[in-house]
């Protein structure tokens, strides 16, 4: 007796259970590693139906064929047999077996073509044209006997053996009731020619194997969903793993937080260092303020070169005090400024009469003065 851990068998991650579900990034890694959402019961159970399909409409052509075939090679017999001293010894038959089996194949070509182009156009749509190697590349922790267990007894192997028991039923089913529907006419083989008793079996075969394959076809359909579902659960991320891919692709948000604020104490300095340049500074009195240049060689209207908001402002007004540069409070015209101009900016149109008549009384005041 031994205790057995069901955590074990519960899904892996780290930061906690995986509820979130799987970024781009991860699907586009899981796709890299072969990882896709297929159903190869979709692909066989497609690729057998259409090869049957074809089978039943040419099944006269393949028929005359086989015959040409066969008594081709029967006519050849006494040039691959001799007697001597009443013995009948085989020459030169490895032509005659060659010339078999090229007619063979090639009459079973056109249903192998058929059957592989179908299976790859049914994964070509299902997972997409994006090949990959990494599913051949060896993974050694496939070896390790906790993993073996742990799948020899999970859900998807109970899938798999149900799956595999429905298909044995079906088969099983469908060929015991096609068998029984045409019990009258195989008890007519034995009164029949050779070619036309080929023919009535060829036709109870394939048409019981479309039967088959049309109710495969149903339960690879089945799969396909399941499948698609498994998939996306067996992606699902935790909390914790969505947001390292976040920094990962992101950067790390405090990182991201000193370089703007890094950035942020360069631009004050330089918008300080351009204040001795203003004409004049538009104030709320206390929580904006707003320096201004007029310049005509550099901007046909004046410009914002340094503004800010509470402490930054309290000093923007100290250093204009201290360069006695002219300070005017406007709070319409201050909070308009502030909000609605960037730095380096000219000023909106609408505020041109407003700052035109500020400006006229600091130059007429510079002039007296």
């Amino acid at each position: 007796m031994f205790e057995l851990n069901l955590q074990y068998f519960a899904k892996e991650g780290p930061g906690g259970e995986k509820t979130e579900p799987a970024t781009d990034k991860k699907k586009s890694d899981a796709r890299k590693e072969g990882q896709v959402a297929k159903s190869k019961e979709l692909n066989g159970a497609i690729s057998l139906f259409c090869m049957f399909l074809v089978l039943k409409v040419f099944i006269g052509t393949l028929g005359t064929s086989f015959l040409e075939v066969f008594s081709m090679a029967y006519k050849r017999i006494p040039e691959m047999t001799v007697i001597f001293d009443g013995r009948i010894i085989a020459r030169d038959y490895a032509s005659v077996m060659n010339m078999i089996i090229t007619k063979i194949l090639t009459m079973l070509l056109p249903f192998l073509a058929v059957a592989f182009l179908v299976a790859f156009i049914v994964d070509l749509v299902q997972v997409k044209w994006k090949p990959t190697a990494k599913p051949l590349q060896p993974k050694f922790n496939k070896l390790n006997p906790l993993n073996g267990f742990k799948k020899l007894f999970g859900k998807d192997k109970l899938v798999e053996l149900l799956k595999s028991l429905l298909k044995l039923l079906i088969i099983g089913y469908m060929a015991y009731s096609t068998l029984k529907d045409e019990a009258a006419q195989l008890f007519l083989l034995y009164d029949m020619e050779l070619i036309g008793a080929l023919k009535l079996f060829g036709d109870i075969v394939i048409n019981m194997a479309l039967k088959i394959c049309a109710v495969y076809l149903v339960i690879g359909v089945v799969d396909y969903v399941y499948q698609r579902h498994k998939f996306n659960e067996d992606l699902k991320m935790t909390k914790q793993e969505v947001k390292d891919e976040w920094k990962n692709a992101e950067g790390d948000p405090q990182i991201k937080g000193k370089q703007r604020q890094r950035m942020q104490e360069a631009s004050r300095r330089r918008m300080m260092q351009d204040i001795p340049k203003a004409d004049v500074v538009i104030t709320n009195p206390t929580h904006f303020a707003v320096a201004l240049k007029y310049d005509p060689q550099v901007a046909p209207a004046p410009y914002v070169i340094a503004k800010g908001e509470d402490f930054l402002a309290a000093r923007i007004r100290e250093e204009a005090e201290k360069l006695d540069i002219d300070i005017v409070e406007n709070k319409p015209l201050a909070r308009m400024l502030y909000y609605n101009v960037d730095l380096g900016a000219q000023i909106p149109q609408e505020l041109y009469s407003t700052v035109a008549e500020i400006m006229a009384v600091i130059y007429n005041r510079r002039e007296s003065a």
